[in-house]
């Protein structure tokens, strides 16, 4: 099966570095133009737009702040004149330990939530809203396995904003599909990237494999050609789906 995006404007969040990068260079490679978000590493954005062709771009926003997230999406699409597909891939894992004092614990959640879930329901919104307008669209949001099955006292704020994630899309896909929106989810496990990088480092790259069922760990490159299948509309009848892409660790 060949897949042709050309002529599709996909805004990729947290595209200079791990899962994002390895997906807009899927997408960019399938032809479509890419809108690759940073917020800090604005000379690792610039030079993967560079690599990618299709009038690819870097666009930095701090998705800690809801106005930078509007601000985001108004650029782009200013930029490109429409957005066929939004990716919401952006997120964050902080360490809250859970007997840390009130305030450090209070400030890491708050944190955790707006970055991984008011983000993505705000870039989902205006997307929903530009999509309605334009005769449809797709969101892509990458959530976790932990959604599911929990994580461990320190990554709680990790895995509840995720969970909030999975019934976010759920909803979009079941309120907007007659009008052409919609919505995916990808659960991944541990992905061979910076921010599980501490986990691996703290546990050992063994544990983390023998959680999977199969014998490496989950690589950026193995979720991108189902992104790619997602972005292209020829599986929109799986909306509101949930993928499973993390080595059989979990299987909802």
């Amino acid at each position: 099966m060949h897949i042709d995006l050309t002529g599709k404007t996909i805004l990729v969040t947290g595209a200079s570095r791990g899962i994002g990068r390895s997906l807009a260079e899927g997408l960019a490679g399938a032809g479509a133009t890419v809108a690759a978000h940073f917020n800090q590493s604005r000379t690792a954005a610039e030079g993967l737009a560079d690599t990618l062709g299709h009038d690819a771009r870097a666009f930095q926003a701090d998705l800690a702040r809801a106005a930078s997230c509007e601000h985001l999406f108004d650029t782009v699409v200013e930029t490109y004149g429409r957005l066929d597909v939004l990716v919401n891939n952006a997120g964050i894992s902080p360490k809250i330990p859970f007997d840390a004092a009130a305030d450090e614990w209070r400030k890491g959640w708050d944190l955790t939530m707006a970055v991984n879930l008011r983000a993505v329901a705000s870039l989902s919104r205006l997307a929903v809203r530009h999509f309605q307008q334009h005769g449809g669209g797709r969101i892509i949001n990458v959530a976790s396995r932990s959604a599911f099955r929990g994580d461990t006292p320190e990554y709680m704020a990790y895995a509840a904003s995720k969970g909030g994630v999975v019934a976010l899309t759920r909803s979009i896909a079941r309120a907007f599909g007659k009008e052409g929106v919609c919505a995916f989810v990808l659960a991944p496990g541990f992905v061979r990237t910076e921010m599980a990088q501490e986990f691996i480092d703290e546990y050992g790259e063994d544990h983390v494999v023998g959680d999977l069922a199969l014998d490496r760990l989950t690589e950026p490159a193995d979720l991108t050609p189902l992104v790619v299948l997602l972005a292209s509309g020829l599986v929109d009848h799986a909306t509101g789906a949930t993928f499973d892409v993390n080595a059989g660790s979990y299987v909802h």
